[in-house]
């Protein structure tokens, strides 16, 4: 069998685990914590392969194991790769208090309802982005990935807006606090509450564990039956009735229905709604998940679209400005949702399709820009689809009796990012 012990935030090791143990793996902190057989073989985590290669020769020899790890090793930690390599059935798994749940527990909120990403290891981008969308966020860390950067992505979300743009109203902007848990269950834990601005200004060190990302108005939500990140809307393509707009300015239904199918949004993407009107695209979709931000240079619109946000319970970033010169202050987006356009439509079209890592759609009412749109979707490299939505809407007549009523046609283009291949490339 491998034994695998969390430490630290749980229960203190026993002596007797390692009573028996012929090699010991953990890392240099959890192995300098606790007295090993004297005839133990100690490794030292670092790259795993060696070590699963090492733990691999003790286990064919029927010769016992113990892995030292954080917290709840089956949560983000090692169990999955042991689990893997050698096989559920070879593992007993004494679990400790994972850090996400000290985290909760130090600053006494419950943790059912909170929104659980990694960033050890990976790309930020996705943590950062849930942290725009929900209001309860644990963020396991690592090198390059901590409380400063985090805090220096979100700055701007929940800051001082980005030059040229409005201010929001703090009720719709959802302003954020960050719990920052360092060393958890040592002699040297802390736990800190700092703004996303005071963390990207400090040096925070290796020992930082989980950052929670909060907006305070919002930790305690109502009972829960199911954890983790809420269920996605009951309904999605609202009416137009659901949103505060101007002069009927607002993507219809029929069509916003097919440009979310086609922008795919979902937890830990980032999505922006370029000549955003009253955002209804970019509050869908908030409510599907994604973070959201909207372009949109009517000072008006920019009011209007916090407002449709407050609403309906989701935060989107609003930015005053003209595309596309507003557009590159803005993180790079997975997806991108176009409205409208005039002359300028190309340009617009051609900034986002170089920045967007996933899909661009456009909606376009005149004929004569759909040319200009498909060429630059297609320059820049996406494949290039369409349709033209008419739709007929049941309406009341006298007499008590219906006819259909005709809405205006809206083309809908969109391009899919075509993956690069090296095939044929020379080595």
């Amino acid at each position: 069998m491998i034994t695998v012990v969390g430490t630290g935030t749980g229960a203190p090791l026993l002596p007797e685990t390692l009573a028996g143990a012929e090699l010991v793996v953990g890392g240099r902190r959890h192995l300098d914590a606790v007295r090993l057989p004297a005839a133990a073989e100690r490794i030292v985590l670092g790259p795993l392969a060696p070590a699963l290669d090492t733990i691999e020769e003790y286990v064919g020899k029927d010769r016992p194991v113990v892995v030292l790890a954080s917290g709840d090793p089956g949560f983000f930690g090692i169990v999955r790769v042991l689990a893997e390599r050698f096989g559920a059935a070879r593992l007993d798994v004494r679990a400790g208090v994972s850090s996400v749940a000290a985290a909760f527990a130090r600053v006494g909120l419950p943790w059912d309802d909170a929104v659980v990403v990694s960033a050890h290891g990976r790309d930020p981008r996705t943590a950062v982005n849930v942290c725009r969308a929900h209001p309860k966020v644990a963020v396991l860390t690592g090198p390059g990935s901590g409380p400063a950067e985090l805090g220096a992505a979100l700055r701007r979300a929940f800051g001082k807006p980005p030059g040229g743009s409005l201010p929001v109203p703090a009720s719709a902007s959802g302003a954020r606090v960050l719990v920052v848990a360092s060393a958890l269950g040592s002699a040297g834990e802390r736990v800190e509450r700092v703004t996303p601005a005071e963390a990207a200004a400090r040096d925070w060190g290796p020992d930082v564990s989980v950052v929670l990302c909060l907006d305070e108005a919002r930790v305690l939500g109502g009972v829960r039956t199911v954890a983790g990140a809420p269920a996605g809307p009951a309904g999605w393509a609202l009416d137009e009735r659901e949103f505060a707009h101007r002069d009927s300015m607002i993507t219809k239904f029929e069509v916003r229905a097919l440009a979310l199918a086609r922008l795919g949004p979902r937890l830990g993407d980032l999505v922006w709604d370029v000549g955003a009107g009253s955002g209804s695209v970019a509050v869908e979709c908030a409510r599907l998940g994604a973070a959201a931000v909207a372009v949109e240079k009517a000072a008006d619109g920019v009011e209007r679209i916090a407002a449709n946000a407050l609403a309906h319970g989701v935060h989107v970033d609003v930015v005053h400005g003209s595309a596309p010169e507003v557009l590159s202050g803005l993180p790079d987006p997975d997806a991108v949702f176009i409205g409208g356009g005039g002359a300028e439509l190309p340009a617009v079209v051609t900034a986002c399709a170089l920045r967007a890592r996933r899909t661009v759609v456009v909606a376009m009412a005149a004929l004569d820009r759909v040319p200009a749109a498909r060429a630059a979707l297609t320059g820049a490299g996406f494949s290039c689809d369409g349709v033209l939505l008419q739709s007929s809407r049941l309406a009341p007549l006298p007499g008590d009796v219906t006819r259909l009523a005709a809405a205006n046609p809206v083309f809908l283009l969109w391009g899919t990012r075509i993956p690069f291949s090296d095939e044929g490339v020379d080595q």
